[in-house]
C-alpha cells in the first residue's frame, strides 16, 4: 500500500486571547505608568530566568485544535464538517502552511494549492493575467506548463473581458471564480477548498463541484473540502472529518459521518463573546419548538438585545435547511419599523412550524435597517430539530423572499 499524500499526527493550535482584568477597568494615570513598570521589570526577571511569560489572569488559552490525527489517500476527496468556531477553516489554514502549529506534524507529499477566503493567494495591484502566471511560479510551474494552461483558466473563470484590470477592481464572484479555475488548472497534487466557493452563483457552484470531482478521478489529485452543504459533502466526499470543539467527533464514509452529525444535540442557545462593533446589538438569544405534538408547533426565538439609545430598525430571521440552503425568511418592521426603547431588554418572537418537514434547521438573526445600515447579526450560530406533526397539513405559502427561500415567515413579536 503507497503512503498516504497527507499525513496529520497529534496536531493542535493554540491562542493565546487577552481579557480585560477588573482591576485595570478604572485606573488613574499614575496608577497605569506605575503598574506598567511593576510588569516590565517582573518580565524582565522572568525572562533572565527562562521562565515563560504570561501575563496571569489576563489571558486564557484557548486551543482552535487538540489532537487531530488522520491520514488521506491519493485521489482521495475528504470533507470536513461541522459548526461555526469547530475548527474548520483554522485546519485548512494550518494545512496550508498559513497558520504554524503549537503540538504535532503534518506531512504533504505534494503541491498545495488552497481557496480559503475571498481575496488570499492574488496580488490586489496585479491584473487578472499577472496573478496567474504568479500563483503559476509558486507552485513552481516554469511559464511554458502555465501557457499550456492558460486558456483553460480563462475559460472557465470566465473573466476574458477583464484578463488585464487589476483584481482589486473585481467583484467578489469573478475574484472566486478566476482563484478557484487558477488552482483546479495548475495541477497541484492537493487542492484545499474551504466555503468561499458559496461566494460563486449557483450554476458556477456546480461547474466548481464538477471539476473537483474530475481532478480526484481522472487526474489523481487529492481535494480537501470545507462546506456546509451537506448533500455536497455526500455527493463528491468518499470520507468526512465531523470537527467538534476543535477535536474529531467523527470519520468515516460520507453518508456515515453526516448522518452521526445531524443526530448531535442542536446549539439551541448563543450567548455573546467578546465587545460589540455597533451600539445595538444581542447579547442572547435561544430558539425552540414549542408545541411540537399538536397541529399547530410553533418556533420561538427569545432574544436579549442592548440598545444605547431609542431605534427604529426591523429584526430578521433567516432559516437553512440540513444543506446549508437558504429555505425561507421572515421579516418584521420593513414597512413599519419596530421602535426599540434604550435599554436592556428581553423580547419574544413566534412564528408558526407548520410548512417545515421533519429535519434539522439552522436560524440566522439579525438587526437592521433594510437597505441601509446592519447593526448586529448571529450568523447560523441557533439550530433546532423538527418533527413534524403525523397528520399535518401543510399549507404552503409560496412567495418571492427576495432569493432567501421558497417562502416566507409569518413571524410575530409577542
Amino acid at each position: 500500500m503507497s503512503d498516504p499524500i497527507i499525513k496529520v499526527d497529534g496536531l493542535a493550535k493554540r491562542y493565546l486571547v487577552g481579557h480585560q482584568s477588573e482591576r485595570e477597568q478604572y485606573q488613574s494615570l499614575r496608577d497605569t505608568i506605575v503598574r506598567s513598570g511593576k510588569n516590565f521589570l517582573r518580565k524582565a526577571v522572568d525572562m533572565a530566568k527562562g521562565r515563560q511569560i504570561l501575563m496571569g489572569d489576563e489571558v486564557e488559552e484557548f486551543w482552535a485544535l487538540k489532537d487531530i490525527s488522520f491520514d488521506v489517500s491519493e485521489g482521495e476527496v475528504l470533507g470536513i464538517i461541522g459548526h461555526n468556531g469547530a475548527g474548520k477553516s483554522t485546519l485548512l489554514k494550518v494545512l496550508s502552511r498559513i497558520t504554524e502549529p503549537t503540538e504535532g506534524r503534518i506531512t504533504l507529499n505534494g503541491r498545495v494549492a488552497s481557496l480559503l477566503e475571498v481575496g488570499t493567494g492574488f496580488h490586489p495591484e496585479l491584473t487578472g493575467r499577472e496573478n496567474i502566471f504568479l500563483n503559476g511560479a509558486i507552485l513552481g510551474m516554469t511559464k511554458k506548463e502555465i501557457r499550456q494552461k492558460f486558456d483553460e483558466i480563462v475559460d472557465f473563470a470566465g473573466v476574458e473581458k477583464f484578463l488585464d484590470t487589476p483584481v482589486k477592481r473585481y467583484s467578489s464572484g469573478m475574484y472566486v471564480r478566476l482563484a478557484f479555475a487558477v488552482a483546479a488548472h495548475l495541477e497541484p497534487e492537493i487542492l484545499i477548498v474551504d466555503e468561499v466557493l458559496a461566494v460563486g452563483d449557483a450554476s458556477f457552484q456546480k461547474k466548481c463541484l464538477g471539476k473537483m470531482k474530475a481532478i480526484s478521478k481522472e487526474g489523481g489529485r487529492t481535494v480537501l473540502f470545507v462546506s456546509h452543504n451537506l448533500s455536497v459533502i455526500q455527493t463528491i466526499c468518499q470520507r468526512c472529518i465531523v470537527l467538534k470543539g476543535g477535536q474529531i467527533d467523527t470519520m468515516g464514509p460520507s453518508a456515515e459521518s453526516v448522518a452521526k452529525y445531524l443526530e448531535a444535540p442542536s446549539d439551541t442557545f448563543w450567548k455573546r463573546e467578546g465587545s460589540p462593533k455597533t451600539d445595538c446589538y444581542f447579547e442572547e438569544a435561544r430558539i425552540s419548538v414549542e408545541g411540537e405534538e399538536s397541529q399547530n408547533p410553533i418556533i420561538e426565538i427569545r432574544t436579549k438585545i442592548t440598545n444605547e439609545k431609542t431605534k427604529n430598525l426591523a429584526f430578521e430571521v433567516h432559516l437553512f435547511n440540513a444543506a446549508g440552503e437558504g429555505i425561507a425568511l421572515g421579516l418584521l418592521g420593513s414597512v413599519d419599523p419596530i421602535k426599540l426603547p434604550a435599554g436592556t431588554d428581553e423580547h419574544i418572537w413566534r412564528f408558526p412550524a407548520h410548512n417545515l418537514a421533519t429535519g434539522s434547521y439552522t436560524a440566522a438573526l439579525r438587526l437592521n435597517i433594510p437597505g441601509v445600515e446592519v447593526f448586529d447579526e448571529i450568523w447560523q450560530k441557533l439550530s433546532f430539530d423538527f418533527q413534524a406533526p403525523p397528520q399535518a397539513i401543510h399549507s404552503y405559502r409560496i412567495a418571492q423572499s427576495w432569493g432567501h427561500g421558497s417562502f416566507t415567515l409569518d413571524l410575530e413579536k409577542v
